[in-house]
């Protein structure tokens, strides 16, 4: 690593207590981290922002980092330097990560080998950067653990966040029927833009009937859900005989019946991308790349924040009442 780059200092957030947005502080004297064995350090050109950093931050998740720590894991941006042992990767490298090690709202972070991937010259960092959290976990929730196949119908309740449009992207490129539910009119196109044959507003009084409708009455067989603390009952009612409803997103407790999974003999899964296995992620991540290759998987990035402003977008995707596209931090 050459001199400068170890000497320099780096802007970045840390978080040293929980709370509200207001938690997250920008620091501007950080040493830049050197990587160990097998890591690598990436100057970060944009970090994505997901919910599940808001929930670390407030101190509500069932993991939590020790403090101070630096939030973010979906980075995008170009290999600094490399650690000893690693293969794969050079200086100049153009990549995405899964997962940081120091943290991605910062302008340098440390990462894995294992969790950095080859970025393609076809897409922008800010594409990159929404890439991880979003499409491995639209691919878990419909073929790891929904076992979606072709032929089948498809229903993603938020389609128009990022997990969303990851997850209409994947399930029209492998053969699925795609009904996607969105909350604004912008929603709805992208969402149809995206690769559902059919969006519906969720703010509309009939539009589980609606759903209905366009299944003939056979019902959904998978459902991808983001929000299940309003929709999880719905849902159940909405589901084919042997249907899925993959829980990928919840707010809050609901009541269900029960009954309304036994005549259909239906199932409610959750999904967490944390205990992916080592084949899981290898799987995914080539999926993904030939997605890219084909130009079928293309995030899309919605509202962009530079890292100064990381308490308002912490604030926004939680507080947004339509989302559109990947929210991101731009270094």
């Amino acid at each position: 690593m050459d001199s400068m780059a170890t000497s320099k200092i780096m802007k970045c957030i840390r978080v040293s207590e929980f709370g509200g947005p207001s938690v997250l502080k920008l620091c501007s004297d950080v040493p830049v981290p050197t990587p160990g064995q097998k890591q690598v350090l990436i100057r970060v050109h944009a970090c994505g922002v997901n919910p599940v950093e808001t929930y670390i931050r407030a101190g509500t998740y069932g993991r939590l980092p020790s403090l101070p720590y630096t939030p973010g894991t979906d980075v995008a941006g170009v290999v600094q330097a490399v650690g000893g042992g690693v293969s794969f990767l050079q200086k100049g490298d153009r990549v995405f990560t899964t997962a940081t090690e120091t943290g991605g709202y910062a302008e340098f972070t440390i990462a894995s080998e294992g969790s950095v991937h080859k970025l393609p010259d076809s897409l922008a960092y800010k594409q990159g950067a929404a890439i991880a959290i979003p499409y491995f976990t639209a691919h878990r929730a419909l073929f790891h653990k929904g076992h979606a196949r072709a032929g089948e119908t498809v229903l993603i309740h938020g389609a128009s966040g990022g997990v969303g449009i990851a997850a209409c992207q994947l399930a029209r490129a492998f053969g699925l029927k795609v009904l996607g539910t969105a909350g604004t009119p912008e929603g709805m196109k992208l969402v149809l833009n995206n690769g559902a044959h059919a969006v519906y507003n969720h703010r509309e009084k009939d539009y589980l009937d609606k759903i209905q409708e366009a299944t003939d009455g056979q019902g959904i067989n998978v459902i991808i859900e983001m929000l299940s603390n309003v929709n999880l009952s719905n849902d159940l009612k909405l589901l084919s005989v042997g249907g899925r409803v993959l829980i990928v997103g919840s707010r809050g407790p609901i009541e269900i019946h029960p009954r309304d999974t036994m005549a259909k003999e239906s199932s409610i899964i959750g999904v967490s991308l944390f205990n992916s296995s080592k084949e899981d992620k290898a799987e995914t991540a080539a999926v993904l790349y030939a997605g890219m290759e084909a130009g079928w998987l293309k995030p899309v990035v919605g509202q962009e924040y530079t890292l100064d402003k990381a308490a308002q977008a912490h604030e926004d995707i939680i507080s947004n009442p339509g989302t559109s596209g990947k929210m991101v931090l731009i270094m």
